[in-house]
């Protein structure tokens, strides 16, 4: 090859690579403050594929998109709820508020307000990075995305024309398919004690522990423990009043941290903390999970929008209406405190969780079917996001705003989103050679 055009292409890989270490450095660096040792973890999850890679650099996506003018954003003053972090594997089975056995969005922890396309796009590559992983070929890919596109924009403007309404929609047994269907039978088969039997022990006094050293549980020390005691009167009072319990049902037993859960999420405090509930309706003996939050990435490269951080200067109340906002019924123990100026949400830990099995995945017909429901939950969670149009929020729909932002050239709107999507496809699988090769001179790997 001509010695120039080696200069050239060695040029580019070289200022690409700089770029990503200056964004690694600054975001897991200095910005989320990992030690050396959790950076150590967490490039060792992304260094699995480039879907892990993916999903562990959402900032060096946001990086890259916000740069770019697309044609199909909704107007700066027209945004809505995005979770910020839409990619395939942030779907899953739960049971909601009502019992019922759901297949919805599970990961709220990058909420903010914005462009639906942000989500779209990163939903996008996601797909063709799974797939890579599960050996479809591109032109398999090229369809499926094109599924999701077509799937997300038809389902959008079936609420637009007010036929459905968002508020309302959920996917369960019997409106899913393959996939999805066996993940919700399996979960369905489940008892109300699975978690407590998968994470607890009981002594001979009858007394219920976390099993210390399962899963990956490790003790909290004293002063942590009574810290964390003392902020959960605040969890309390943040809970909604018209579900809350009596203060006695929330009287904490044990607590543990979790640590190597996630891939983005890694560093962050967690802990499963076991409450005492009531003997009445399943309820006795509770594991809630605390996770700490911080600044969602995609502020980092959005328009600063003083409003929103006057509304959401706690970082677990964002998370916590996020969730809200983009689920029709939002889990009761969802609320938030504060430790030691870092923000935490509390969730349930439901016995009734379940990620969706890769090999019900390999079958072209089940992974169409799943990417369709995916499409339709993406078009729920933005259109139900106005769901506080009342409060003023957001004082328009979100699926008037998305729709009018598509336009009626949909099939140029599906064209121009595959074919970024398999070029960014390819970007990522070239960064993550990169990602390698600095891991390994930083001594990382």
């Amino acid at each position: 090859m001509d010695t120039k055009v080696v200069q050239m292409l060695e040029t580019k890989k070289h200022i690409r690579k700089r770029a990503l270490e200056v964004i690694l450095d600054r975001f897991d660096g200095e910005l989320m403050g990992l030690s050396y040792k959790d950076r150590k973890r967490k490039y060792g999850k992304m260094k699995n594929d480039p879907y892990s890679f993916f999903r562990g650099s959402a900032y060096l996506f946001f990086h890259d998109v916000t740069e770019l003018p697309f044609s199909y954003h909704t107007p700066k003053d027209r945004p809505t709820w995005i979770m910020g972090d839409l990619h395939f594997d942030n779907f899953s089975v739960f049971q909601n508020e009502k019992r019922d056995i759901v297949f919805d969005v599970d990961d709220f922890d990058e909420g903010y307000l914005g462009s639906y396309l942000y989500d779209v796009m990163r939903m996008a590559v996601s797909i063709r990075l799974t797939m890579e992983n599960l050996g479809y070929s591109e032109d398999e890919q090229d369809k499926l995305v094109d599924k999701y596109l077509k799937s997300y924009t038809k389902q959008m403007k079936s609420f637009q024309d007010r036929e459905v309404d968002p508020q309302t929609m959920h996917v369960t047994k019997d409106e899913s398919k393959s996939a999805v269907k066996k993940a919700i039978k399996k979960v369905e088969q489940r008892k109300h004690s699975h978690e407590l039997e998968k994470q607890t022990v009981v002594n001979s006094n009858s007394i219920r522990s976390f099993d210390i050293g399962k899963d990956k549980l490790s003790s909290v020390p004293k002063q942590e423990y009574e810290k964390l005691k003392k902020a959960w009167e605040s969890y309390y009072d943040s809970l909604d009043v018209s579900t809350r319990q009596p203060r006695s049902f929330y009287r904490i037993k044990d607590v543990v941290k979790k640590v190597g859960s996630g891939i983005g999420s890694t560093g962050l405090n967690r802990y499963y903390i076991l409450i005492e509930g009531s003997e009445e309706d399943h309820k006795d003996d509770i594991i809630l999970e605390a996770k700490e939050a911080r600044t969602p990435i995609p502020a980092y490269f959005f328009p600063y929008d003083e409003q929103f951080w006057l509304e959401h200067r706690h970082q677990g109340r964002r998370v916590m209406h996020t969730q809200q906002a983009m689920h029709h019924l939002s889990d009761p123990y969802l609320g938030y405190f504060s430790i030691d100026n870092h923000d935490y949400y509390v969730r349930e830990r439901s016995p009734f969780s379940k990620d969706l099995k890769e090999k019900h995945l390999m079958d072209y017909k089940s992974m169409k079917q799943t990417i369709k429901t995916m499409a339709q939950i993406s078009a729920k969670i933005h259109a139900r996001a106005d769901a506080d149009i009342d409060e003023g929020i957001l004082p328009y729909h979100s699926e008037d705003a998305i729709i009018e932002a598509i336009g009626s050239n949909q099939k140029g709107f599906r064209r121009q989103l595959s074919l970024w999507s398999s070029h960014y496809k390819q970007k990522v699988i070239q960064d993550y050679e990169l990602f390698i090769e600095w891991g390994n001179e930083n001594g990382y790997f």
